[in-house]
């Protein structure tokens, strides 16, 4: 055993001190670097070509569009339809034509009769489209504009030279096409009522059928002919006097004397106020003794004195669509029925719609239509003018009607 005495000192007990290690030298850092200028993005490559690209569907249009553009090097783009030109295509090609018995069978079917209403184009018209300077003061409703291609144009006078004129009114083709057999338009405005009897005098107009009041909670037309029996009143450059006025079928007709210098006229007024905006009238009867009135006055022998034979009856409501529209399909379709003893109405508010767009304006009228003409073709065949199951159908349009105008007034 070994002494305790032979024990290793503190400083033997304490290990040796570790090598010093000296940090790594310093380095200079390295230099800071410009960043690259700015370069042009490359342009953008063009995809690899696909035979064909699809457009989405155009709001308004049940067809989608397809451009071909495999061919971009040897020719030309293909020729695509736009919406427009589907609108104007459909108007020129639908139809269907009904005999008396299948007329008073769809008056019957509501739902059918407006589903076919809410299928015709609008045929509306653009600002754009219009391209006429200045016509908007002289538009009651911004949005109801007179189809270019057969509005009325005021020509210059000889006696005051100038510029062609606008007004808001378009020529309507009748029965079997016939040219300028109606002409539609807005109700004139305070600073319009010359214009109007400017249009009249030109086209040499002998009646005028009024379809509004003057006033429905808003100014619907001016008043642009005499109140008084007894006393002329100037309008425009015309002198209007009231020659006979009298009620007659629920309408009032006005003989008026219309004189400019050393030239008189005359021209009948057919007033019916009874039918409410955006509505219906409240029986057919009416619409048909107007429409009747209008045509045996317009068809009477034109005598020496009368110096307006064969112009355009002159057709007016608000704005000029829809009880418009309504009247000028009832008095066309009554004389087809009269004709071949068969009715088109689809065809007959197409071709309205092309020459004014927007022509009968409401699902609710195009119904009102369909009845009125049910109505008209049994008075043809001697069954007389009531029939029950009609009545109750119109009775019952009428209050669909009604409730409509109460939810849109809440």
């Amino acid at each position: 055993m070994m002494n305790s005495s032979h024990q290793l000192s503190p400083e033997a007990q304490t290990p040796p001190p570790a090598p010093l290690t000296l940090p790594p030298p310093l380095t200079t850092p390295p230099p800071v670097t410009t960043p690259p200028p700015l370069t042009t993005p490359p342009p953008v490559t063009t995809p690899p070509r696909k035979s064909s690209i699809r457009l989405q569907e155009r709001r308004g249009s049940n067809l989608a569009l397809l451009l071909d553009v495999s061919g971009l090097e040897a020719g030309p783009l293909c020729s695509v339809s736009t919406p427009k030109e589907v609108w104007l295509q459909l108007l020129h090609t639908s139809s269907r034509r009904l005999s008396p018995a299948e007329l008073r069978e769809a008056a019957r079917e509501t739902l059918a009769v407006q589903q076919e209403y809410q299928k015709i184009p609008p045929n509306f018209v653009s600002a754009s489209e219009l391209n006429v300077p200045g016509h908007i003061i002289k538009d009651r409703y911004k949005t109801i504009l007179p189809n270019p291609e057969t509005r009325v144009v005021l020509k210059s006078s000889e006696e005051e030279p100038g510029p062609d004129r606008y007004i808001n009114a378009n020529y309507i083709r009748g029965y079997q096409g016939a040219p300028k057999a109606y002409i539609a338009t807005q109700g004139p405005m305070v600073h319009t009522v010359g214009d109007f009897w400017d249009m009249v005098w030109q086209e040499r107009a002998s009646a005028i059928v009024m379809l509004t009041r003057l006033k429905e909670e808003q100014q619907k037309c001016e008043l642009y002919w005499p109140q008084s029996d007894t006393e002329p009143g100037t309008f425009g450059r015309f002198r209007l006097g009231v020659t006979d006025r009298s009620e007659k079928h629920g309408f009032t007709i006005t003989d008026i004397c219309v004189q400019l210098n050393s030239e008189s006229r005359r021209v009948r007024h057919f007033w019916f106020s009874s039918w409410p905006d955006h509505h219906i009238p409240e029986c057919t009867s009416a619409l048909l003794r107007l429409v009747q009135e209008v045509e045996g006055f317009c068809s009477r022998p034109i005598t020496d004195d009368d110096q307006n034979g064969g112009g355009p009856v002159i057709v007016h409501c608000s704005a000029g669509i829809g009880r418009s529209g309504c009247f000028i399909a009832s008095s066309v379709c009554c004389k087809q029925l009269r004709d071949i003893g068969a009715v088109d109405v689809l065809e007959t508010v197409c071709q309205l719609r092309l020459d004014r767009g927007g022509m009968i304006q409401t699902p609710e009228q195009y119904q009102f239509l369909y009845c009125t003409l049910a109505q008209y073709s049994l008075r043809l065949q001697g069954e007389g003018v009531a029939n029950s199951d009609l009545n109750s159908d119109l009775q019952r349009l009428q209050l669909q009607d009604q409730d409509m105008a109460d939810r849109k007034d809440k």
